[in-house]
């Protein structure tokens, strides 16, 4: 069975706005390393329609640095699924958009052979979190206080409090923890 695995950059005040934090050179490297442990990557439109086009014109262009350029061409080469109500079609050629039930389709593809699924964003992670669907989590906690901006979790009830296991911590030179639980 594949698990379901959420990963963000997150900031010490537990901000999850992408404005509010910047990804460097090792942060990008700690991410494409994940994305080559998926074959499948999940989202909302938000989230889909901030990573594409941007990071296919980087993977085509080479325009960033050598770890975001890697980042990028790896990202561009992973299957995508986007759960969306209101997108008309896919902006690359290996993102398939669903419109049925998150919760079946999720179960669906946990049986389906094949590598782990990697979502990310907030809104579809928050729903799979609180339908308890969510079997591994990392968290790039940045060293900044934000203060403001979009938080993990807003608006979800869960029925019982989670207590992830650590089994995994890494210190950037930046002074970014990269933390890996699991359920």
């Amino acid at each position: 069975m594949r698990n379901v695995i959420f990963a963000i950059n997150i900031t010490l005040d537990g901000c999850c706005d992408h404005t509010k934090q910047v990804a460097d050179d090792e942060s990008h490297e700690y991410f494409t390393h994940l994305l080559r442990e998926v074959d499948l990557l999940v989202f909302g439109r938000k989230t889909y329609q901030l990573m594409v086009p941007f990071w296919p014109d980087v993977a085509k262009n080479q325009s960033m640095t050598k770890a975001s350029n890697e980042f990028a061409r790896t990202f561009d080469s992973i299957e995508k699924i986007v759960f969306s109500r209101s997108l008309d079609g896919a902006a690359d050629n290996n993102t398939r958009i669903v419109r049925t039930n998150l919760r079946d389709e999720i179960l669906r593809l946990k049986q389906e052979p094949g590598n782990n699924i990697l979502v990310g964003g907030v809104d579809i992670p928050s729903q799979l979190i609180e339908l308890g669907l969510v079997d591994e989590y990392r968290f790039v906690v940045g060293p900044i206080v934000a203060g403001e901006g979009r938080r993990l979790l807003e608006g979800v009830s869960l029925r019982e409090r989670l207590q992830l296991k650590l089994v995994e911590s890494k210190i950037f030179e930046s002074g970014c923890v990269a933390l890996r639980y699991l359920k």
